[in-house]
């Protein structure tokens, strides 16, 4: 060790560190301060994320590292470490490219963060940020639109909303359940917005004590409290010129409330323990499972409040009532997973899909993502089987679907022209070697009313 040490005082320690990212050209290597701030951006971090050293270098981390999957940055002043972990980011040139990460914290002897080094590797090729359907092996009828999949005419309203109300900067409240995607709405506004050029950054409100919310949000100043040893920019100003995104905004304690709303309506934020007020230019969209008149009607939540931030309401849909997209977003997903590899699939089995079609999905489209990823880790071959759907998927008869609407006759028994349509089906795979898609154009139908007559008939 003590023949490094000297070898490193020879050669300088920067000049060996930026020789070491130099010869790792295919991966991002940068450094952040205790400010997280970037102070070093590899020719890797050029390559990968499209952005040059003399534009990312003192710029905040999060305006360079664009994180299509995480919300509040990357977690590392907090955990200290990230081990392999999947991430896809936006490039500058709004493409997107699956990664790995691996990051390591430096705290100085009183525990508080001082930078980190953190390293992106590639797992697959750059993709468009709005993807054209058939890149994906996505239907004609359907949009793609940053990460949202849809050809529901429900969510599609969504999308135009979406386009409509970033061309303002008015507060936006998304509604929906839990794994609906309201991260990606948010996202999304930014991302069709002016604002898109500047820092998008995620909060989740339930995530934080309260005791720690308003360091977080307005930030705070060297001896504010015990262990606020340096100034630190809080979440609106990290924003600035951006887009904060306040997920879970129900969870907010009452008296965080009156603070936010002094902040929407002034524009300003004062840090704790500070005297002066600072101005910051940033576009709110907050989002909530629950209800806020509910809220507001039980005392939880201001009612001023509420009117501020959802000048524009946009409702996200559950899936269960967009069943059409069930399959579309299973074809989405395995084209994901197979460009993140090393498993490629090829299709999926008409039984496996029966199930995932007929599945209430009260998780929605996290929950059918989570069956994707366990699919792909659990099977092997070309094909994803029955055998390789999670537990839960498997525990209800298949052909029984949740809306009842795919039923047989009133009477349970099928009729002559049930029986004629039912051999026409069957033949129609046959003749196509269990292709759905084609078996569908054989018979002048889309794939959605195959699937649908598929179903009543127990094929």
């Amino acid at each position: 060790m003590d023949s490094l040490d000297r070898l490193l005082d020879d050669i300088g320690a920067r000049e060996a560190f930026e020789v070491l990212t130099e010869l790792l050209p295919r991966a991002a290597i940068f450094v952040v301060d205790g400010n997280r701030n970037v102070v070093h951006w590899s020719p890797g971090a050029e390559s990968v994320l499209g952005f040059a050293a003399s534009d990312a270098v003192g710029r905040l981390c999060l305006e360079v590292i664009r994180c299509r999957t995480c919300a509040l940055g990357c977690g590392l002043a907090r955990y200290g470490r990230i081990e392999d972990h999947p991430l896809d980011h936006y490039r500058a040139d709004e493409r997107w490219v699956p990664t790995r990460k691996f990051a390591r914290a430096f705290h100085d002897e009183e525990g508080t963060f001082i930078g980190g080094i953190e390293v992106l590797v590639p797992t697959g090729p750059s993709r468009v940020a709005e993807a054209a359907p058939e890149e994906d092996g996505l239907p004609s009828d359907t949009e793609s639109f940053h990460g949202l999949v849809s050809r529901e005419a429900a969510m599609q309203h969504v999308f135009q909303v979406i386009r409509n109300v970033s061309e303002t900067d008015s507060s936006v409240l998304v509604h929906g359940a839990s794994g609906t995607g309201k991260e990606l709405v948010a996202r999304a506004v930014h991302l069709e917005s002016q604002r898109a050029g500047g820092p998008f950054v995620a909060v989740n409100c339930a995530a934080l004590t309260p005791g720690l919310l308003e360091s977080e949000l307005f930030g705070h100043v060297r001896g504010a409290f015990t262990g606020a040893v340096k100034d630190r920019k809080g979440l609106f100003e990290q924003a600035d010129g951006g887009t904060l995104f306040l997920d879970e905004v129900a969870e907010l304690p009452i008296e965080m409330q009156s603070k936010l709303l002094r902040v929407l309506e002034e524009r300003l934020v004062t840090p704790v323990g500070a005297s002066e007020a600072r101005s910051v230019d940033v576009r709110v969209v907050a989002a909530t499972h629950r209800s806020l008149p509910d809220e507001v009607a039980a005392g939880r939540f201001r009612e001023d409040l509420m009117y501020r931030l959802r000048v524009v309401p946009l409702k996200v849909p559950p899936l269960r009532d967009r069943r059409g997209d069930v399959e579309v977003l299973v074809r989405f997903f395995i084209a994901r997973f197979n460009d993140r590899g090393p498993r490629h699939v090829e299709g999926i089995a008409p039984e496996a899909m029966r199930r995932l079609l007929d599945h209430d999905w009260p998780g929605n489209v996290r929950e059918l993502r989570n069956a994707m990823e366990y699919a792909f880790a659990v099977g092997r071959g070309d094909e994803i089987t029955v055998d390789d759907l999670p537990v839960e998927l498997l525990q209800s008869p298949p052909g029984a679907s949740a809306s009842g609407d795919l039923r047989g006759n009133a009477e349970g028994r099928a009729s002559n022209d049930d029986r004629t349509e039912r051999e026409r089906l069957r033949e129609a795979l046959q003749l196509e070697g269990g292709r759905v898609g084609a078996a569908a154009a054989r018979l002048g139908m889309s794939r959605a009313t195959f699937w649908r007559k598929r179903r009543r008939h127990g094929l």
